[in-house]
């Protein structure tokens, strides 16, 4: 069984942190974890993003908790691959573990790679860690905002230019809608009131939200949301809020 712990920018609290070992049934030092970096290859300096999270370099605790074995699951390279080699890398795996960077990108190569279907028909226990874009990519739909064109795969529901207002002025952006893997029948809007995210403060979020055809969850650096057998429960040391789905 599938669970998960959606965040914006992993295992930031000790509250988060309890989560985590619960839902895995035992300490971090004793499970083994893969780590999917896939989602930050198309902006540039990609491959320093994927990097700096495996060296320690970046916020985000994730893959320097402690773990007893760490994994590097590359999406892109799993179609050149037989599927029982790969597949068979969860057989000992407790939790996937998988960073940020473009949702509709990373949910492209989800479905190319097959891990979708893998992860939606495995007959054993995984914690699934998102951050965020890792945590919207699972979602049945997404939105994402983009101020610069994207410059990966992936084919957008919809398309549509936004302004949002900050302290500093209006920002113009393009906000795009995707499919994810359906793990969840909500959407995430990580980054809720991060400075360094103003689309994704106060009534900016809102306005994100309301092009959501889904129940939305706008949460900070210190929330995350757990999800085991549908069940939904928000963990936080923050804030977050929930928009309902557009009528």
């Amino acid at each position: 069984m599938i669970k998960l712990l959606l965040t914006s920018s992993g295992i930031s609290n000790k509250s988060i942190g309890d989560t985590l070992e619960q839902l895995l049934g035992k300490p971090i030092s004793e499970s083994n974890a893969l780590f999917v970096p896939t989602g930050v290859y198309p902006f540039a300096g990609g491959p320093n993003y994927a990097w700096w999270p495996i060296a320690g370099k970046m916020k985000g605790a994730l893959v320097d908790l402690g773990w007893k074995t760490m994994g590097l699951f590359e999406l892109t390279a799993l179609p050149s691959i037989k599927k029982d080699i790969w597949v068979s890398s969860f057989q000992d795996a407790d939790a996937l573990l998988v960073w940020g960077g473009d949702p509709l990108y990373l949910a492209y190569w989800f479905e190319q790679s097959g891990l979708t279907g893998v992860l939606t028909s495995l007959n054993k226990d995984l914690v699934y860690v998102g951050v965020s874009a890792g945590s919207m990519a699972i979602n049945t739909v997404f939105g994402e905002t983009h101020s610069t064109p994207r410059a990966g795969s992936g084919t957008p529901l919809t398309v549509e230019d936004m302004v949002f207002n900050t302290v500093d002025g209006e920002i113009n952006t393009t906000l795009v809608t995707g499919k994810g893997a359906g793990l969840t029948d909500f959407a995430v809007i990580p980054h809720f009131n991060n400075p360094g995210f103003p689309e994704a403060c106060g009534q900016n979020a809102e306005k994100w939200a309301a092009k959501i055809p889904a129940d939305v969850y706008a949460i900070d650096e210190q929330t995350a949301i757990k999800v085991v057998d549908g069940q939904v429960e928000i963990v936080s040391e923050g804030q977050w809020k929930f928009f309902s789905k557009p009528a």
